[in-house]
């Protein structure tokens, strides 16, 4: 099953309304610490809503501690400074897209240590799209790519 992973988040409700996706698609979350704002933040339950109750939430103390729990899976990071767009990439199934804190991205050794680094394209002198917009957009072509997205029932 796709995962999501968040290297060091500073923003909490960034952390929210990915932990939202996360319940709505039925997607593990990782937290990879240490995040930049309390665990009791409102703003990480005003923007997860109702929701958070509902997420697969997983909190590893370090890079290393998320390394050792995770040997066998790909980590995909979205980056600005990768030059593979999203689109071109082949998801597997049991991927997990990595996304690096809001301020700092990731260190040079994550970026070393990862199985591969994909990124949006946009227009020139654009920096980059807010985290939780990048992860929506990738984890639903992942989840396009692999089948992974949830199946609707008729009501």
């Amino acid at each position: 099953m796709l995962e999501i992973a968040l290297y060091q988040p500073d923003i909490a409700p960034n952390v929210g309304t990915i932990a939202r996706l996360c319940a709505c698609f039925g997607l593990p979350l990782t937290v990879i610490e240490p995040a930049g704002f309390p665990w009791n933040d409102s703003r990480l339950r005003r923007a997860g809503m109702d929701y958070l109750d509902q997420v697969d939430l997983h909190r590893a103390a370090s890079w290393a501690t998320f390394q050792q729990k995770m040997p066998s899976q790909r980590v995909i990071l979205l980056s600005s400074h990768a030059t593979t767009p999203y689109f071109s990439f082949e998801f597997a199934a049991n991927d997990i897209l990595l996304m690096g804190s809001e301020t700092a991205g990731v260190p040079e050794n994550v970026h070393q240590t990862v199985s591969a680094r994909i990124t949006i394209p946009m227009r020139a002198n654009f920096r980059s799209l807010n985290v939780a917009v990048a992860c929506g957009i990738v984890a639903a072509e992942a989840l396009r790519q692999t089948l992974g997205f949830p199946v609707i029932s008729e009501v």
